[in-house]
This record gives structure tokens, C-alpha cells and sequence, in this order.
């Protein structure tokens, strides 16, 4: 085996890997990057026994072959390394990888190609276009309110499910936050299936660093979904979870309700509001309660040792719900990921759903569920 490549040319796809393997795996196969050099290529793979990820760039390749570096030390030692030239050789005598740049050589142990688990193909045939700006920022409205804990099955997956008329709704759920979002893709819709797509959570956050603002090709097969750059040079696949996703809409269809309370405010000062209030929460009392008027919320928080705080808003209110609260950290972070100048909550009732929705971003609704309120425990968090 012997090849040459740019440092620049591999580094980011050498990070990419590197991002996939466990930081405790006992297997060397997992431990591992892949370096498989081909006619005029160098191919980079990494797995965690469930994401795959492939990269292949160009390369001078004098002798082919397959073996697995130590994956982390050798991303570390190639991207402390000056651009330029590096060249790999493997040394028949000691087993060792050597490389060399200029007046530098290391050498690295390997592992055989007998080791090595073939990865899963992209599977070209009825491949869909997708934008990797628009999935990158789908998922950053919608994975903050996808619960951590992998024992919850389904809530603990991002949602995909095709609609009417080509619409495809994404959606995020812990217990007491939801987040949707739907858009029209008729070949994306057209080739999820009808019972839809469920991704665990803890798969995504290595989805987002690969992604890009290119456009992307998205496949799927019964077990895995599988993306790539368009031009072929990288791809990544994600297995699928089997889970049953709870009925949503049992919930979005009580904002439709007659009998809602809605409240117009400004995000900006809503979310500087909050952010003050919060210094006056304790771990014990952790909210912020809106007592509402027609053009008016009071906005208070008492903590037993920090003292209290009451701030007022102009708002623009409809309803008969007075009093609400709801968790200060959770209600900014919820806010945060919009981008309207203004939003409208819909309260449901003082200890039901809540939406939340702008103009500004259209087809985006997160619901958040308030505390309940006690006379004498003033507030303790609602089980949903």
C-alpha cells in the first residue's frame, strides 16, 4: 500500500470520522479509521457499529490496499501537521504505516483488512434532493425538544411523517415540549413511508456536523436512512428506529379551540424579561408567573433567598386565562428559536398546551406545557 494526499484535501473528512467513533470502544474495528486507497482515490470510513461514514478523496495512489489506523492519535497528529504533500507507505517488515511529510516520519500500528466489516451502499436508485440548509436548520428548530433519555423510544427520536399534498411534518417531543415543523417536498413526501421516519436523538448531533449548505441526496431503505454530497465524495447513513410515534395531533388541535386565550408580545423583550427573571428562580422555584391583563402581562418570580422581581409588558390579550406559568429557562429557550419580531401564545387553559407561533415563521409551532398552580405550594411541575 502506498499513496500521497493534500492535508488539505482530507483533514475535514478526517475530523468527520473521527466525530463518529466512541470514545470508549473495546473492539480495534471500532477504534478505528479506515483508509482504503483506489485508482486515483483515498477512501475514509469510520463507524460506531450503528452511523457509517464514508469519504473519498483524491489521491496519488502507486499501490492500493485496506488497513485501519488508531482513529483518534492519527486525526490528531495529521491536523497538527502543516499543508502540504503527505505520503503513506506501508512497511511489510514491522506491520507499521509510515508516514512522512518533508523531514517528518511516524510510524503507525494497523489493523488488517481482516478486520474490517463491509459499510452499508448508498442505495442510488430513486435518491431525492434535499437541501443541507434547510435540514440543518429544520433540525435546530426541532431537536431541543426531543427528549435525552433513550428509554422513552419514540420521544427520544426526531419524526418524520408525509402529510396531504406533498407536506412532510417534522416533529421533536420530551413530555412537555413540542416542536413542529412542516414543509412541501412532493418527492420527499412521496418516498417516506406512510407510517413515517423515526431518527433517535442521539444520532443527530453527528448528522449536524456533516452536514452543509449544499445540497444533499437522502435515500432510505427499511433499516437506515442514508445522505450524500451530491458530487458522491461523502456519505453518511443513520439507522432507523421501529417505535410507534404518539398521535400529535391530539394536541395541536386544542390551539384550534373557541374557548383559547392567545397573548401578542414582543420576542425581544419578552426573552430580556425572562433572562432577569431567572436570576430570582431557585431550584425549588424555578418559573415565571404571567398574571395577564388586556394590554398588559406581569411578569414576577420569588425566590425564597435571592429576593423577587417583577417586570411589565405591553402586550395585545384575548381570553379568560389570568394566571399562568411556566418554567423560565424552558420558555426562553423556546423563544430563542424563533425569529419573528412578534409571537402569539395559545393557551389552552391555565394548565393545558400552550402554542407558540410567529409570523415569521411560518409553519413552526412549539407547544410548551405550563406548571401547575398550588395555593400552597405555589408551583410544582405538571406530569404530562
Amino acid at each position: 500500500m502506498k499513496f500521497a494526499v493534500n492535508k488539505e484535501h482530507i483533514i475535514e473528512g478526517l475530523q468527520k470520522a473521527a466525530a463518529i467513533i466512541p470514545s470508549k470502544a473495546g473492539a480495534a474495528y471500532l477504534r478505528s479509521i479506515w483508509l482504503r486507497a483506489e485508482e486515483g482515490r483515498l477512501a475514509v470510513m469510520s463507524t460506531d457499529a450503528n452511523i457509517e461514514f464514508t469519504g473519498r478523496y483524491p489521491a496519488e495512489v502507486g499501490e492500493g490496499g485496506l488497513i485501519g489506523v488508531q482513529g483518534r492519535a492519527f486525526v490528531d497528529l495529521v491536523r497538527q501537521l502543516p499543508s502540504g504533500v503527505l505520503h503513506f507507505s506501508l512497511d511489510e517488515a514491522s506491520g507499521n504505516l509510515l508516514l512522512e511529510q518533508g523531514r517528518r516520519s511516524y510510524k503507525l500500528p494497523v489493523s488488517g483488512a481482516e478486520w474490517f466489516q463491509n459499510f452499508s451502499e448508498f442505495p442510488s436508485e430513486n435518491a431525492v434532493t434535499w437541501s443541507g440548509d434547510f435540514l440543518q436548520d429544520l433540525l435546530d428548530r426541532v431537536v431541543f425538544c426531543i427528549s435525552d433519555d433513550d428509554t422513552m423510544d419514540a420521544i427520544a427520536c426526531l419524526y418524520l411523517k408525509p402529510t396531504a399534498e406533498g407536506r412532510i411534518d417534522v416533529c421533536g417531543l420530551n413530555g412537555h415540549q413540542f416542536a413542529l415543523v412542516s414543509f412541501v417536498h412532493d418527492e420527499l413526501a412521496a418516498r417516506l413511508p406512510p407510517e413515517g421516519v423515526l431518527i433517535q436523538k442521539k444520532y443527530l448531533q453527528d448528522l449536524k456536523k456533516w452536514l452543509g449548505v449544499d445540497e444533499i441526496e437522502l435515500n432510505l431503505t427499511d433499516k437506515r436512512l442514508y445522505l450524500r454530497t451530491i458530487n458522491g465524495d461523502e456519505s453518511l447513513s443513520l439507522p432507523r428506529a421501529g417505535h410507534e410515534y404518539p398521535d400529535y395531533n391530539v394536541f395541536l388541535d386544542k390551539l384550534n379551540g373557541e374557548d383559547v386565550s392567545t397573548l401578542l408580545v414582543d420576542r425581544k423583550e419578552a426573552m430580556e424579561a425572562l433572562g432577569r427573571i431567572q436570576i430570582f428562580n431557585t431550584e425549588s422555584d424555578r418559573c415565571a408567573y404571567l398574571d395577564l391583563g388586556d394590554a398588559e402581562a406581569r411578569i414576577t418570580a420569588q425566590g425564597q433567598d435571592v429576593g423577587s422581581a417583577c417586570e411589565n409588558l405591553e402586550v395585545t390579550f384575548r381570553g379568560d386565562v389570568r394566571r399562568i406559568a411556566f418554567p423560565t429557562r424552558n420558555l426562553m429557550d423556546v423563544l430563542s428559536h424563533f425569529s419573528s419580531a412578534q409571537v402569539r401564545m395559545i393557551m389552552t387553559g391555565a394548565e393545558g398546551p400552550c402554542g407558540i407561533r410567529g409570523e415569521e415563521d411560518p409553519d413552526y409551532t412549539v407547544i410548551i406545557m405550563p406548571m401547575k398552580i398550588s395555593e400552597t405550594t405555589y408551583y410544582s411541575e405538571e406530569d404530562v
